[in-house]
Formats: C-alpha cells, sequence, structure tokens
C-alpha cells in the first residue's frame, strides 16, 4: 500500500505539496496560495516530524490540536507586546494570532486534498480545539513611520533599491515582498494614465488590487522605483530570488530603518493607512485623535482595507486604532 495517500512521495512535506499543486493545476488555487500554503505545510510536518509522525495517514485531529495548542501559547506571548510590535515584518520567536491560524488552516487545506475531502477540519480558534486568539490587535501608538524627518535620514542612509521600497512602502502601502516583486517601469506608466496602479505579485493570497495614485510623492516613489530597477523585471535585484533577497536586501533596509527609529517596514504602511483615512475623510486617523462621524470612518475603512490587500475591515484597526 502506498505512503501518504498516493500523492507520489515518501516523504509528508513533498506529498502535501504535490497535492497542493495538483489543485493549482486545475485552477483550484493560485500559484501564489499553493507556494504560501506549501510553506506553512511544512512547517507543521517539522512539528509532526518531532512527534513521531511521517506520513499522512497518520495525522489525526489530536496532532493538529496539540499543534495548534503551541501555536497559541505563541501567540499569547505576541499580546504581551505593543500592537507595532506584533505586526513588525520579521517573525520573533512569538507570532500574531494571524499568522497561527493561517498554519492551522494550511493543515486543514492539505489534509483535505490528500484525503479527497474526508478530513474533518480543525478550528484554530474554539476553546476547545486549539484556542488560538481571534485577530483583535487595535493600534494604540502611532504609526513610528510618520515621521517624515526620521524617514528622510533614514533614506539618506539606503542604496537606490532600498530607498525605492522604502518609499513604496511610504507612500503606496506595500508589503515588503509586493515592492521587491513590482514591475515599476509598467506601474509608472499605469499610474500616469489611470492614476491608479495595479499590484499583483507578492500579494496576500494572491489577490490583486488597484491602489490609488494621486499625489506627487507617490509618483516620485515609483519613479525612483523604476530607476532602481533598472533593465531587471522588478526592483528585487535580477540576479536573487525572494527568500535570498528576504535575508539579505530586505534585512538591511529593515535593520536601517530601526537605526532612525521606525521598527519596520509595516509601520511605513501604517503611516500610509492614516495619511489616506485623513485624505478620505478630513479626519485624523483614530490612534491619531481623530474622531471621524461613524458612516465616514466606516467609509474610509472600506477602501483603505482594499487598497491594503486585506478583505476585512477590521483589519484596519491595527493601522488606524480602533473604530469609533
Amino acid at each position: 500500500m502506498s505512503k501518504n495517500f498516493g500523492l507520489g512521495s515518501r516523504s509528508m512535506r513533498k506529498a502535501g505539496i504535490f497535492a497542493l499543486k495538483n489543485a493549482e493545476m486545475v485552477g483550484a488555487i493560485s500559484f501564489q496560495t499553493s507556494a504560501d500554503l506549501g510553506q506553512r505545510w511544512a512547517q507543521f510536518c517539522e512539528f509532526a516530524s518531532e512527534h513521531g509522525v511521517r506520513q499522512m495517514e497518520y495525522v489525526d485531529g489530536e496532532l493538529v490540536v496539540e499543534y495548534g495548542n503551541q501555536l497559541a501559547a505563541r501567540v499569547r506571548e505576541n499580546l504581551n507586546r505593543s500592537t507595532a510590535e506584533t505586526h513588525a515584518d520579521t517573525e520573533p520567536p512569538s507570532i500574531g494570532a494571524s499568522t497561527a491560524q493561517n498554519r492551522i488552516s494550511a493543515v486543514n487545506t492539505v489534509m483535505t486534498l490528500a484525503t479527497q475531502g474526508e478530513w474533518v477540519p480543525i478550528s484554530p480558534t474554539s476553546s476547545t480545539q486549539c484556542g488560538i486568539s481571534k485577530r483583535t490587535h487595535v493600534r494604540q501608538v502611532p504609526p513610528s513611520g510618520l515621521n517624515r524627518d526620521n524617514l528622510q535620514r533614514a533614506l539618506s542612509a539606503l542604496d537606490a533599491r532600498g530607498y525605492a521600497i522604502t518609499c513604496l512602502a511610504r507612500e503606496l502601502g506595500l508589503r515588503s515582498k509586493e515592492a521587491s516583486l513590482l514591475d515599476a517601469k509598467s506601474a509608472l506608466d499605469d499610474a500616469s494614465k489611470s492614476e491608479a496602479v495595479t499590484i499583483e505579485y507578492g500579494t496576500k493570497g494572491g489577490k490583486p488590487r488597484r491602489v490609488t495614485v494621486i499625489s506627487d510623492r507617490q509618483l516620485t516613489a515609483l519613479q525612483r522605483a523604476a530607476e532602481a530597477q533598472g533593465f531587471a523585471r522588478a526592483v528585487m535585484p535580477a540576479e536573487e530570488n525572494w527568500q535570498s533577497w528576504r535575508e539579505t536586501g530586505l534585512r538591511r533596509i529593515r535593520e536601517t530603518l530601526q537605526e532612525f527609529g521606525i521598527r519596520g517596514i509595516h509601520e511605513l504602511r501604517s503611516a500610509y493607512a492614516c495619511d489616506r483615512y485623513e485624505q478620505l475623510t478630513g479626519f485624523h486617523a483614530p490612534v491619531l485623535g481623530g474622531n471621524a462621524p461613524t458612516d465616514l470612518d466606516r467609509k474610509a475603512r472600506q477602501q483603505i482595507s482594499a487598497e491594503l490587500g486585506h478583505s476585512r475591515i477590521d483589519i484596519t484597526n491595527a493601522y488606524l486604532g480602533g473604530q469609533r
């Protein structure tokens, strides 16, 4: 009898990735989703191996719940930190609730594919199963990326690509991966014609989105990025892959930002969100003391959530502060 439900490998990790690739080939999931789930599945496989499970047929709900309990403990460590630190771009030993929930969801997805729908999903948040905290982070302090004097000093210490990626995060609200994989030349042309750019590479869940480009700072950021890109296909150096770039170039950017009082690239996204909120409502963001009317607040959050690449407006609490 073949191991791992006949998925073509005796390795549990590889078998799970094969299951995802099969789903990708029939259009059930995107390439990016397959890659993200594969990475999370590999993390679970390490845990399973440490517990003596190296074959998918022996993965059961009890093992996944134990994995979830371990993740929940790491989330509780994170809750003792400030909101800004919780959402840093680099992952510390403790993790956020969304990261932990996504890891359990990945196990559910792979096992459902491998068992052809017979797997009974494990709830990440149920108190009787994994008990991972729900995503309720509310920003309590202003984003450290708001201070443009500190930002300018940091930019002066960065090379052309570091400068470009930092500005793309600050002026367009891009994630570090989105900024790195952006074809800035095409984006600049798009912005010149339509006052918006399409972000499609490195996005969460592989979902493309449109970001409004109407300010001089935004256009300048795209111009600098296009110059830094040169003849490459993206802002990231042509000779690098995402893994190596994340560990080298992006790390240098984060370390430089921290030297000048900016906790990370995510803080620049938060600063973008606060600026955008004021543009849309005429009020400061709640974390800056603003008090926009409820209907105006909600409408702005819906737009900002979409521009940041999220599907829920409550996630804007982590960028803007709590809803009024």
